[in-house]
């Protein structure tokens, strides 16, 4: 059975640049590895963030954002995520369920309960076996996010999230340094704020321990 760490962070944290570099240098080592992503990894998961990323072309309700994030990581698991962990790979995953507890639970306001229950079915009762969580204050990482976005001329801009008022990301935050609190086995909180260079280091250091305890 392979090793499945997750990556998460508010936007612009720098969490998607960094697994593929983790991605690099487990490559380098030889050892097998999938890069994947929420919402995404499937056809189906492709559809769904084409609507839950982007502003247009239909509104979204909480309820329904929920439904939809729970839809996508349940085929992203069932074609991907569980496979490729029964051969052995690590996967290295951009967001998983605890996104969905931040965004949707501590962010919009749903219950925790319901949350807690669609992640238990879509997540087959899969838990990741490091987090990475990428913190930083939030007008910098929106400030990032925002160049990024810039950037994008003529591409889907997937800015539906970072155009929500500061006290929405504000909250997003503050969720994941809780669950980041009530789950110190699982998460390590790194401070985004440095270089691509040191925080890179610091991921390799936590994934050769990972692998090491594994060994």
């Amino acid at each position: 059975m392979g090793l499945f760490v997750t990556f998460e962070g508010i936007e612009g944290s720098g969490k998607t640049t960094q697994i593929r570099l983790a991605g690099d240098y487990l490559g380098r080592r030889g050892i097998p590895f999938l890069i994947t992503e929420e919402p995404g990894g499937t056809a189906l998961g492709m559809r769904l963030r084409e609507l839950l990323l982007n502003r247009e072309p239909c509104a979204i309700c909480p309820e329904a954002e929920l439904l939809l994030f729970a839809a996508a990581r349940a085929q992203h698991v069932c074609e991907v995520i569980a496979p490729a962990l029964a051969a052995g790979k690590m996967v290295l995953c951009d967001r998983f369920a605890d996104a969905t507890v931040v965004y949707q639970g501590y962010a919009r306001g749903l219950d925790m309960d319901a949350i807690a229950f669609l992640n238990s079915i879509a997540a087959a009762g899969r838990q990741p076996d490091l987090t990475l969580l990428f913190d930083l204050p939030v007008e910098a990482g929106l400030r990032r996010a925002q160049a990024r976005i810039a950037r994008l001329a003529g591409e889907p801009r997937e800015d539906r999230f970072e155009t929500e008022d500061l006290s929405f990301h504000i909250k997003v935050r503050e969720g994941y340094l809780l669950l980041a609190h009530k789950n110190t086995e699982r998460f390590r909180v790194i401070d985004a704020a440095g270089t691509v260079a040191d925080l890179q280091e610091v991921v390799r250091f936590h994934l050769d321990r990972l692998l090491l305890a594994k060994s």
